[in-house]
């Protein structure tokens, strides 16, 4: 683990791994580290139009109190992140969170000083139970395998340590959030290593494994920035087709449009009369890429993406009705219309496929398709609130850390207008299986060859 060495100067520690020199980072003085969880009070209090929606405030209180008279003592930035994010999982919305800027970023900076990873993706449960689901690069070899101990440490613990630092809506969902990122949570919390010593148990039994750290970037952040890995189109038989969604957002929105209208083409060539959409993944982006994308294409009535709304009024968001710290009580009146003359236009049946990872934008596209009719859910249920709060895209960087806290700034009910249940409820329930993928798919088909959907 890391070993500490302060210079001679108080403004900066150097951290060493077993390998070597990984990097130096400037030490924050108690004043300043104070001043940042100030800032983080005074954005949530300017920003967000109502944190009681989702956050049990007396709890969040005590817990704003316990990290300020905790600061005593100066940190460096990875520390400061342990100390504030012990806030995430009391906010109880994935969109309120103190996070790093990028996580792209600091795994490049880390890579650059001759940092590495822990070297598998893992998938973690409430619980505290952990598996295998690929190494860093992506090979199976030890997909199942459950982690029993990672370093000496009991993997109950570690998961435990990990989730009091989780953003999301529910505890399933803090625990998805950091299954997508496990590698970058252990490092953040636990520090770099040259090898790790893991037990593990699998179908043969207990097993011992001694493995280098990874030295890459995950497959997983590369696969963020890959346009084929996020959206894919393909023919399962004679009459079923998937399209994989895993993002709303893309810098290449017009590729994006292209892919969607060549993909419902292909549909009405090929005589489909079932689509499958996989948002399973897609923790959500803009509004415009599923209106413009998906629904251009299977709408077939008006439709709006929520009913009731409360927001807050922000600098240059100011009108001569409403003023900047208003909070702002409304109805959606923006409806979009539907296209069915459009030569591409799909009237067949259509099933959303909703899990684990659903979020944000991708909730209110399964909101919208269900409250109008317009596909029936398939999935799990149990992670992500259907109530969405939104409106992320504005930067609060703490000044010192130079952390980000991420902040809606409204909060929007379903186009139905109903509140319970409170999580994504499918029409049809089926298990998202993290290790298998494609096992969804295959039950579905079976329901659907069966004629029992």
């Amino acid at each position: 683990m890391l070993k500490l060495y302060r210079w001679v100067s108080i403004c900066t520690i150097v951290l060493f791994s077993q390998s070597g020199l990984v990097f130096a980072q400037s030490l924050l003085t108690p004043a300043q580290l104070q001043e940042d969880l100030q800032f983080i009070k005074k954005a949530i209090a300017t920003i967000h139009p109502d944190l009681g929606f989702s956050a049990d405030l007396p709890q969040l209180n005590v817990r704003f109190a316990r990290i300020e008279q905790e600061i005593k003592q100066p940190m460096t930035r990875d520390q400061a992140w342990r100390s504030f994010s012990q806030l995430n999982p009391y906010f109880y919305d994935a969109h309120v969170t103190v996070t790093f800027p990028s996580i792209a970023d600091e795994v490049a900076t880390h890579l650059r000083h001759g940092g590495a990873f822990f070297p598998f993706e893992v998938q973690v449960e409430t619980d505290g139970s952990a598996r295998i689901r690929s190494d860093l690069m992506g090979d199976t070899t030890w997909a199942g395998a459950r982690i029993l101990q990672i370093n000496s440490v009991p993997m109950t613990q570690i998961v435990k340590d990990i989730l009091v630092h989780a953003s999301g809506d529910s505890p399933g969902l803090q625990a998805n959030l950091v299954s997508r990122r496990f590698w970058f949570f252990y490092w953040k919390l636990f520090g770099d290593s040259s090898h790790f010593d893991m037990q593990i148990a699998t179908t043969r039994g207990e097993q011992h494994l001694r493995l280098q750290a990874m030295p890459i970037e995950p497959t997983s952040v590369k696969n963020n920035q890959d346009f084929k890995q996020q959206f894919q189109f393909e023919i399962l038989d004679n009459h079923t087709a998937l399209l994989t969604v895993n993002t709303f957002y893309s810098k290449e929105h017009k590729a994006y449009l292209a892919l969607m209208q060549d993909a419902f083409s292909k549909i009405r060539q090929a005589g489909i009369k079932t689509l499958l959409i996989d948002i399973r993944q897609n923790t959500g982006g803009d509004d415009v890429m599923w209106k413009e994308g998906l629904l251009r294409y299977i709408a077939n009535q008006a439709y709006r993406n929520g009913s009731s709304y409360t927001k807050k009024v922000l600098a240059g968001r100011a009108s001569a009705t409403e003023k900047v710290g208003d909070i702002v009580h409304g109805q959606v009146d923006t409806w979009v219309q539907p296209e069915p003359d459009h030569p591409e236009h799909f009237g067949g049946k259509v099933y959303v496929l909703v899990g684990r990872l659903t979020y944000s934008s991708a909730v209110l596209f399964s909101n919208v398709v269900q409250d109008f009719g317009f596909a029936s859910l398939v999935g799990e249920t149990g992670y992500a609130r259907t109530r969405q709060s939104g409106g992320t895209n504005l930067e609060h960087i703490l000044p010192n850390s130079r952390l980000e806290i991420t902040l809606p700034r409204f909060i929007l009910d379903r186009p139905s207008g109903k509140r319970e249940p409170a999580l994504i409820h499918p029409d049809i329930v089926l298990p998202d299986n993290p290790l298998d993928a494609r096992e969804m798919i295959r039950l579905l088909m079976q329901k659907l060859s069966a004629g029992k959907n």
